[in-house]
């Protein structure tokens, strides 16, 4: 079972559908115990980080996703998600992050007059070969975002461009993000949610990725 991570900031709904359609199950849930006796965890998010990380405590869930992390199974971030893995964000000020995964959240910087937030079919370029990346050099799916990772390289699995880098998909042990919304990413979106799908039937039975 995976629990996707209920706070009031996540395109639940469609993301849960989307893993009904891969052939995994789910529950939206913000109860600890569900969260810290799921196979693995999708944390989406829609909006401003500070209001999500001040959500996610109100709920007391900032302890149950660092343990569920620290425990090893797996965990995918989505969009506003993957931002809050990790260390902080300047949106709105400087917020704390979950720390999962070393870096910081900025602003997309203006270049060529480009349109922030960055929205649409963007393509991927690989830097790792990951269960989530695996067939998806040059394929394109869907963003939207005003703010991206700032990471280290060794952190990014897959990146797209939009005047600079953006990293598109992280990756640190056990944890995942996506910056875009593979639940609106069509048939490339199901191949990634499959991937994080392997990623979790590995962990449960304790093969190497």
């Amino acid at each position: 079972m995976i629990a996707i991570i209920d706070y009031d900031t996540g395109n639940t709904r469609s993301i849960q559908k989307a893993l009904a359609y891969i052939g995994l199950s789910s529950q939206i849930t913000a109860d600890p115990v569900e969260i810290e006796a799921a196979d693995g965890l999708i944390l989406p998010g829609v909006g401003a980080f500070k209001q999500a990380m001040e959500e996610l405590k109100k709920r007391a869930l900032v302890d149950p996703l660092k343990q569920v992390a620290d425990s090893g199974k797996p965990i995918l971030g989505v969009c506003l998600g993957m931002q809050l893995l990790l260390d902080q964000s300047e949106e709105h000020g400087l917020t704390s992050g979950l720390g999962l995964i070393p870096g910081n959240v900025k602003k997309i910087p203006p270049f060529n007059n480009q349109k922030i937030p960055h929205m649409g079919w963007n393509q991927l370029h690989i830097h790792q070969e990951t269960p989530l990346t695996s067939g998806l050099e040059g394929k394109d799916v869907y963003f939207v975002h005003s703010y991206f990772t700032d990471t280290e390289a060794e952190f990014i699995a897959a990146s797209t461009t939009y005047g600079i880098q953006v990293p598109a998909i992280i990756h640190r042990d056990n944890v995942y993000g996506a910056q875009f919304h593979p639940e609106k990413s069509g048939t490339i979106g199901l191949q990634i949610l499959a991937g994080f799908k392997e990623v979790i039937t590995c962990k449960s039975t304790q093969q190497s990725i």
